[in-house]
């Protein structure tokens, strides 16, 4: 019994320094999101697939994401996690009769759609070892793996012929998970992060590259972030790029 309590008291007391090992890093930002590529629900031929800028008419739109960071002592992984909603909608048209699903839709006749790709990634990573050291903190380098969860919805409306279809589907994708970040000065960072993976004919690639400014806890940061994701799953065939400019802030500890 004395052996058990003087264990948990020791268990109490170090947990103060564990907490203070951890570190946390919280961002809230926009992303200007440009759509670009095709895709297809249960396709016949090439022509059932569907230009999402020349078809759809999709163009830029801005939405929020958010992403937290933790730091972990020990032997225990880092933990990076990412939410980053996409969705886009409009009038359409496409001059030739084209099948999406199990429905055709006329040529030439307009049609309304909307288009939602919400991303969630869960990387659990290790820094590199002796790198920060060997460069005096200016880099770090960091390799783990990467989950990113695909959430899709899709819908075709030509309301004019009562002619609606849709579809959706959730993926899970495990992808590689690599980092750097180079600070010249205190006060100021460079990063780029990659995850990416192909297989099977199908490949998804997001690249994020971040210039960082830190006063005190706070930060605030400005990047690029491309994706590209070419998928054929779930009667989906799809082959597209989502990229943009974007600006965050938040905090780290």
């Amino acid at each position: 019994m004395k052996k058990l309590i003087v264990i948990l008291f020791c268990l109490i007391m170090s947990i103060p320094a564990i907490c203070s090992a951890v570190g946390f890093e919280f961002a809230i930002g926009t992303w200007a999101q440009s759509p670009d590529g095709t895709g297809s629900y249960k396709p016949s031929s090439y022509i059932d697939y569907i230009d999402l800028a020349k078809d759809l008419k999709y163009g830029k739109e801005t939405k929020l994401f958010a992403r937290l960071k933790i730091d972990m002592p020990l032997i225990i992984p880092n933990i990076y996690l990412m939410a980053s909603p996409m969705s886009f909608d409009g009038d359409g048209n496409k001059n030739v009769t084209f099948k999406f699903g199990d429905k055709k839709f006329d040529a030439n006749v307009p049609f309304y759609s909307k288009i939602s790709l919400d991303n969630y990634d869960i990387a659990l990573y290790y820094g590199i070892p002796f790198v920060k050291t060997a460069t005096l903190k200016k880099l770090n380098v960091d390799v783990g793996l990467n989950f990113r969860i695909e959430n899709f919805k899709a819908e075709i409306n030509q309301n004019s012929l009562g002619r609606i279809e849709s579809s959706s589907f959730t993926l899970p994708v495990p992808t590689l998970y690599v980092a750097a970040q180079f600070m010249p000065i205190d006060f100021l960072s460079f990063e780029v992060e990659g995850r990416g993976v192909a297989y099977s004919g199908n490949s998804l690639y997001s690249v994020i590259t971040r210039a960082k400014a830190k006063i005190m806890f706070f930060f605030a940061a400005v990047g690029y972030r491309y994706d590209k994701i070419a998928l054929d799953t779930k009667d989906i065939d799809m082959n597209t790029k989502f990229d943009g400019i974007f600006a965050e802030v938040g905090c780290q500890f």
